[in-house]
Order: C-alpha cells, then structure tokens, then sequence
C-alpha cells in the first residue's frame, strides 16, 4: 500500500512540475485579470482571466486619446466650456472660458488622466459628450474589442460605468502603440504649458516610466470599484510588448516582474526576410516576391519547431500563391506571394513605327 501511495504521489508531483514547466506561474502577478501580448504580432505570451469583464477606470483615456487623434487636429484651439464643472478626481484644473490646443489637453488627459480634460476633448471633437461615446464604442467594435462597453471618455464610474477585459485592453495599447503622436504623448515624463492665463507643470502619473528602463509609456487608473489598473508598453533587445493589469495592488512591480520574465524567456526572431525571398524554377518559372517581412517571438525551443510552406495556387494573376508559417501545428502567419510583371522590351524598329502611330 505504502508503495503504491508513494508511486501515486510521484506521478501527481512529476506532473504538477511539468505542467508549470508548459504554462509558468507568477507568484509575483497580484492582479485580478492580466495578460503580456507581442505589440508587433498580437502574439499572446501571459494571461490571467484575461476576458473576465472588468470596470477599467482612467485606462478608459487610451480609448478616448485615440478617438480625438483620429478625429481632431492637434492644434485646434478650443475653449473650456461648463461640462468640466462637473468633474471630480483627478483633474488639470483648466476653467471655463480658457482656450487650449487639442494637443495640449491630450497631454494633460494621459499624464495627469485629467477627467476634465476628458470631458472638454470629447465636447470639442463632437459637440457632446454622448456623441463622442458613440465614437469611443465604434471604435471598440473596429479594434476588435469584443467584450468591451464604454458610456464615459473618463473612466469615473459612479453614474456611468466602462467595462472591459485585460484582452481587449492590450487590442487597445496594441492599435494605439501604432499612432506616434500617442506613444510620444505617453513615455513624456513632463511637460509644460503656458497658456497666457496660467502656467501648468504636469509629471506623468506612470511611475513605471522612471523605474523601469524599458518601458516606452502607458496610462494608469483608479476608482475604489475598479480597484487598480494599468496598461503599459516595453521594449528590450527588439521585442515590443504591452501589459494589462486589472485590480492589482502591486500594479507597477507586477509589470516589471513580467517583463523581465517574457524579456528572459523570448526574442524576436525574423522567420521570412522580403530581401531575401526566391522559388526554386524548377516550381515557378516567374518572378515572384513579397511585400513584407515576418517576425515572431518564439523561445530557443519554439525556433526550432517553426516551418514555412510554399503555395503556388494561381500563376496567371498577379498573386501567384503565399507563404503559411506554422509554429508546431499551429498557423501564426501568412504572406501573399505575387509575381512581377516584367515589360517586354521594344525593339528599335517598334519604337520608330510608334512614333508615326
């Protein structure tokens, strides 16, 4: 009996080890809901809960940054009117009748998640707050926010609520990271406005950006509902990832903890080169090429279980096939192949006939 307890035991313990060997375990990850996602190909390295709707608080301003960039000129004047009156917590303190640029009260939306500021960019892009909600959702659905609702461009959720998941959340940081404007916005540690009526001095409220060397921005939040939460990005060695954290006390070392780990563990590696692409003629007699590259992150053993196949599918048609790249069994990638149509060179003779035609 006793030997066979101790068989059973060794079993439960050889694969209990085994099992975090496959998904590892971060003790040091307090969060509710959390995920680590490749920023350049959505590849998702870490997640916990990651679709479990969630209140979001002042990560909401990701959303609403991007709505007014794609909507809005930067240096737009607009004046302050009467809907920040009705604004509480953070705020940049602007009053009613100053005039300030879009660009500036996006600085003080993502540094200082100014919920006035909040309110004065959406009235200013869309005449009312409720218009501009509209856009915050339509662009949720674009984005492939699936699971996410927003009713305010500030995050306060008191009256109205945003709910979101620690997926969609990083969709968003990934969509954002694009825009330069935003990611110049979010890694500036300071900035300073002078508006001829006031002088303001806004540090951002990202501490991650000083205690941690690799972190290129992000925007933190808060309400007592929704508990802590926070969206970062980083970048180390050419890997470019973002992080969610939903309801976590320990917010800013969970992020830098996870980094490090995913920093440890992956790298980016070039699986096709768009300068260095051919087809054997013995398989297609053309000119073929592609239009991008592919990269991907993978650990030392992942690379060696990638593999690419060739497809010629239509040699008639300008796409003549593509590139499937497969990671195991899993497809994580696929290229267009097209060929190159080459002009038939005109004799001289043509060129004097073409002269006279």
């Amino acid at each position: 009996m006793k030997t066979k307890m101790k068989l059973v035991t060794t079993i439960l313990l050889t694969l209990f080890l085994l099992l975090c060997t496959i998904t590892p375990v971060y003790a040091s990850d307090t969060s509710r809901s959390s995920i680590v996602m490749d920023l350049d190909s959505g590849r998702i390295l870490y997640s916990k809960n990651a679709k479990e709707k969630r209140l979001i608080a002042s990560t909401t301003k990701i959303l609403t940054a991007i709505v007014v960039l794609e909507n809005s000129e930067l240096n737009k004047e607009v004046e302050i009117g009467e809907e920040i009156l009705t604004m509480y917590g953070t705020n940049i303190y602007i009053e009613v009748g100053e005039k300030l640029k879009i660009k500036d009260l996006l600085y003080g939306l993502l540094l200082r998640s100014g919920n006035d500021a909040a309110v004065a960019l959406a009235v200013a892009v869309s005449g009312t707050e409720e218009e501009f909600v509209k856009l915050m959702n339509e662009k949720a659905q674009e984005i492939g926010m699936k699971n996410s609702s927003f009713a305010n461009p500030h995050g306060l959720d008191e009256e109205t609520k945003n709910y979101s998941t620690a997926y969609d959340m990083a969709l968003l940081s990934k969509y954002a990271y694009q825009n330069k404007t935003y990611r110049k916005i979010v890694k500036t540690k300071e900035y300073t406005l002078e508006t001829g009526e006031k002088t303001y001095l806004w540090y951002n409220r990202n501490k991650l950006l000083n205690s941690y060397e690799f972190c290129t921005g992000g925007k933190n939040g808060y309400t007592p509902a929704a508990g802590k939460t926070l969206v970062t990005t980083a970048s180390k060695n050419g890997l470019n990832l973002t992080i969610v954290t939903l309801d976590d006390g320990n917010e800013y070392e969970t992020h830098e903890e996870l980094y490090e780990s995913i920093f440890n563990q992956y790298q980016t590696y070039q699986i096709i080169d768009k300068n260095n692409f051919a087809i054997d003629k013995q398989f297609y007699d053309g000119t073929p090429y592609i239009k991008k590259s592919f990269s991907y992150p993978l650990t030392e053993e992942e690379k060696e279980q990638v593999k690419t196949v060739v497809k010629i599918t239509n040699s008639k048609t300008n796409k003549v096939g593509e590139i499937l790249i497969y990671l195991e069994n899993e497809k994580i990638g696929e290229i267009p192949i097209y060929n190159k149509a080459e002009k038939e060179k005109e004799s001289f003779f043509t060129k004097i006939k073409n002269l006279f035609t």
